[in-house]
């Protein structure tokens, strides 16, 4: 870890300078320790999907989907709007 992410970095002004040092070596110690994949694995991760063709940005028809969920949503809040009233099918 660089100087520029340290974990003490954004631990705040709570914590004592002595204290902060003691958690950025285990930091620096946990970080250096981590698993990595083998290379093989990573190399099988990259050739799949730098062969894949990019996929559209957003899903076809997506104003249809929105105004399906927001119609959906309205007619919910529409039905407890009634049921606080006592008109709707919930009333009592």
């Amino acid at each position: 870890m660089s100087v520029h992410d340290s974990f003490s970095s954004e631990l705040g002004t709570e914590v004592e300078p002595d204290e902060a040092a003691a958690l950025d070596a285990v930091a620096d110690r946990l970080f250096a320790s981590r698993p990595l994949p083998r290379p093989a694995l990573r190399a099988t991760i990259r050739a799949r999907y730098s062969t894949e063709p990019e996929r559209p940005s957003r899903p076809a028809r997506l104003w249809w989907q929105v105004a399906a969920y927001g119609g959906a949503g309205l007619a919910l809040i529409g039905v407890a709007a009634l049921g606080l009233t006592g008109a709707g099918p919930l009333g009592y």
